[in-house]
């Protein structure tokens, strides 16, 4: 497989991205010797395995088997192809990137096309905003609503009403109409007339993926008696509602720095807070909070704070987004509100801190909901607290952790005024398997010892830390005494790098398939130069030659076995011979690698088997 971009361009990229750097922007990374360390990003686990080596510039983790460089990591952890990757890169380091398709022309793929289309649309809905005639009202409506200062940084725009405006714009770009149609914006008349702008006549707010690419729009209609205040994006190959935040491409590094993030009910919500300061708040996008989001959320925080209305709506949106969250093992916490207020009004009417104020003194989710009960008077009856009893339990079902559980039973307990141990035996009681979870599937353990022959993958890690034997391995050690497809090809690798004291590993492996980069990672993280006088690298190639080739003599002795108990005549008598042969030379061999003989195994190493 060829990626359709320049070596040089690669290159120039992972110079510019350290690992390092590049891995703690996701994840926190903790000094460890020469290396780094941290509970892994792609397996739930409790004792960090994950590791990351600056001087190899490779990650690798020993639970679940995860490794590669620094591309695999962005690949793995963003969930992109190695295009995507590598443009993340690029942008990172202010590099630029513009891969061509394998004939020397065009775009790579058919995503790099709706990908310009969003950015040119993003551009062009943004100029009409700040210069069309039409775009007045816009302009008026942000004005009020004191977001001005938004147009900027969050890329506003507005969609002119005209009906054809989109096609004619279209043509002037030479933008075909079936790209159009794919990303959603253009849709066709139920009438049979012309097809029409989705977004006609709407204030337009960029949708960003992670990654801070536009993948769709929402559109506000300024029209106070239109039924439908926002229109989204269809789902495209870009836009997956259900996985996408508005706001989290800004929002990410300071998710990251304080494991906490903010969680709104719309555009206006995220945009307002941001700008005072609160960087941490996102919004999902058109729906409710799905798994997707809470997997996406758990990358950079632990901590989830929601703030939504405080009527019954906003309180049953809070725990219903609650949910998932718990199912995700994340700390989930509730403001309430001021009765009519959001974010955007209270921190307009009231300033910053107000909003900073509830966020602060926020309770958990389970003080949350027993605060609604009693305010919906249920607490004050026997069928009342049966059902509040019942409801409370639901939610703390949802939490995978038995000590979360532990402290939800514990607090609800005392402000419900029950006993804890009453509480505990009604959830014993009435339990059933938690809510099932679409989980991602961890990577597959491809680089467990058991996986793999260790005389084959401590071979590769001696000629890794010592390439000075590597001349002696390929002298001694035919390819058919490797026995494991991944080896064979690591060692190829090796033997044919021009200087192998400055191979670069991972760069030599990026177009393999995944089995092959996850060994290579791990072999790499492995390997340890061997100091001593009395037992030498020299010293531990041999004994791997004379251990692989004694294996490969057994196994070619019992080929003549099986081959035997179906051959008569003359075919027996020669299966026969080698047989016997075969077993003298693997005898010799043993007794000459038991008395550390290497001079006198070397004419039988060299037979022609």
């Amino acid at each position: 497989m060829a990626f359709p971009a320049r070596t040089d361009q690669i290159e120039e990229i992972r110079v510019h991205s350290d690992i390092v750097d590049v891995i703690q922007r996701y994840v926190p990374l903790k000094k460890a010797g020469r290396q780094f360390k941290a509970c892994c990003p792609f397996h739930k686990e409790k004792t960090p395995s994950f590791q990351v080596n600056p001087d190899k510039q490779l990650y690798y983790c020993f639970g679940c088997g995860a490794g590669g460089d620094v591309f695999k990591f962005v690949m793995q952890y963003e969930n992109v192809e190695f295009l995507e990757a590598a443009r993340i890169l690029a942008d990172r380091a202010g590099l630029p990137f513009e891969p061509r398709s394998s004939e020397g022309g065009g775009p790579a793929t058919p995503r790099t096309d709706l990908y310009r289309l969003h950015e040119q649309l993003a551009a062009w809905y943004h100029a009409n905003l700040k210069e069309a005639a039409a775009a007045e009202k816009a302009r008026q409506y942000l004005a009020e609503r004191d977001l001005t200062a938004a147009i900027e940084p969050f890329q506003l725009g507005y969609a002119p009403p005209p009906a054809q405006a989109l096609e004619h714009w279209a043509d002037e770009q030479q933008i075909p109409r079936p790209l159009l149609e794919q990303a959603g914006v253009l849709l066709p008349s139920d009438r049979g007339g012309p097809p029409f702008d989705r977004f006609r006549g709407r204030l337009m707010f960029p949708i960003r993926n992670e990654q801070g690419r536009i993948v769709g729009f929402s559109g506000r209609i300024l029209d106070a008696s239109s039924p439908a205040k926002y229109v989204n994006s269809p789902e495209t190959p870009l836009f997956k509602k259900g996985r996408l935040l508005y706001g989290l491409d800004r929002a990410r590094q300071t998710m990251t720095d304080t494991r906490q993030a903010l969680i709104c009910e719309g555009q206006i919500d995220v945009i307002r807070c941001q700008l005072a300061g609160l960087e941490n708040a996102v919004a999902p996008q058109g729906t409710s909070l799905t798994e997707g989001h809470a997997a996406l959320l758990k990358r950079y925080a632990d901590e989830i704070v929601l703030v939504f209305d405080a009527d019954h709506a906003g309180r049953t949106a809070a725990l219903r987004a609650a949910e998932p969250l718990l199912g995700e093992s994340l700390t989930v916490r509730v403001v309430t509100l001021p009765m009519g207020e959001d974010p955007d009004s209270l921190i307009r009417g009231q300033g910053r801190d107000a909003l900073a104020s509830l966020l602060h003194d926020a309770p958990d989710l389970v003080t949350f909901q027993v605060a609604g009960l009693k305010k919906q008077g249920e607490l004050d009856h026997a069928a009342g607290r049966t059902r509040a009893v019942r409801a409370i339990l639901e939610t703390i079902r949802y939490a995978p952790s038995a000590v979360q559980r532990e402290d939800f039973c514990r607090s609800a307990a005392m402000q419900i005024g029950v006993s804890e141990e009453a509480l505990r035996r009604d959830m014993w009681q009435q339990e059933r398997p938690a809510p099932k979870r679409a989980m991602p599937p961890p990577p597959p353990p491809m680089s467990t010892p058991h996986d793999f022959p260790p005389q084959e993958t401590k071979l590769i890690e001696l000629m890794l830390a010592h390439p000075e034997v590597i001349e002696l391995v390929h002298q001694y050690v035919p390819p058919q005494a490797i026995t494991h497809p991944a080896c064979r090809t690591l060692m190829e690798v090796i033997m044919t790098a021009p200087d192998p004291h400055e191979l670069n590993l991972a760069a030599q492996l990026t177009q393999y398939d995944d089995a092959i980069q996850r060994l290579a990672a791990r072999l790499q993280m492995e390997s340890r130069p061997i100091a001593g006088d009395e037992f030498t690298c020299l010293h531990a190639a041999q004994d791997l030659v004379f251990n692989l080739r004694i294996r490969q003599l057994a196994r070619r002795i019992q080929q003549c076995r099986e081959h035997l108990t179906a051959a008569t005549g003359t075919a027996a008598r020669e299966l026969e011979n080698e047989r016997a042969q075969l077993f003298t030379v693997k005898k010799r061999l043993e007794a000459l690698w038991i008395e550390k003989k290497w001079d006198q195994a070397v004419p039988i190493l060299e037979w022609d088997d």
